[in-house]
């Protein structure tokens, strides 16, 4: 994949204060759409993963905020993935108002692949194989 993939998400009332600009928290939880649908994308879920014994606890979060969302507005959530480590993967993230195109924030996590007990370790070949459909492996 070397585009990176994209969903939509649109800004409910509940993600906004009383001037209807979005949460700064919520860009986090817009972040985890992204990375969430991308698994999907490629056949597989967080779900998935974690009954095959694989986590993957975020270890490092960043996010810097460009313009406002506001309340109804619709959200292009661009994810996209490296590695980062021998145990650590990459998500980088833009948002972007649909229609205006208008860069919101920008952003990445860094996740660390563990056993249900916390214990670091390699992506297991499952994991491999989905990453390598993400882009970069």
């Amino acid at each position: 994949m070397t585009e990176p993939f994209r969903a939509e998400q649109r800004v409910l009332y509940g993600d906004t204060d009383s001037m209807g600009v979005a949460y700064y928290a919520n860009y986090l939880k817009w972040f985890e759409i992204g990375r969430t649908e991308l698994f999907r994308r490629v056949g597989s879920s967080y779900r998935s993963l974690e009954e095959s014994g694989c986590f993957l606890p975020v270890y490092e979060a960043y996010c810097r905020y460009h313009n406002p969302a506001r309340y109804d507005d619709v959200i292009l959530i661009e994810t996209s993935f490296t590695l980062a480590g021998k145990a650590r993967l990459r998500f980088d993230y833009r948002l972007f108002d649909k229609h205006s195109k208008t860069l919101l924030a920008e952003g990445y996590t860094v996740h660390v692949c563990t056993d249900r007990d916390g214990r670091v370790l390699k992506p297991p070949a499952e994991l491999r194989e989905l990453l390598s459909q993400m882009g970069e492996i």
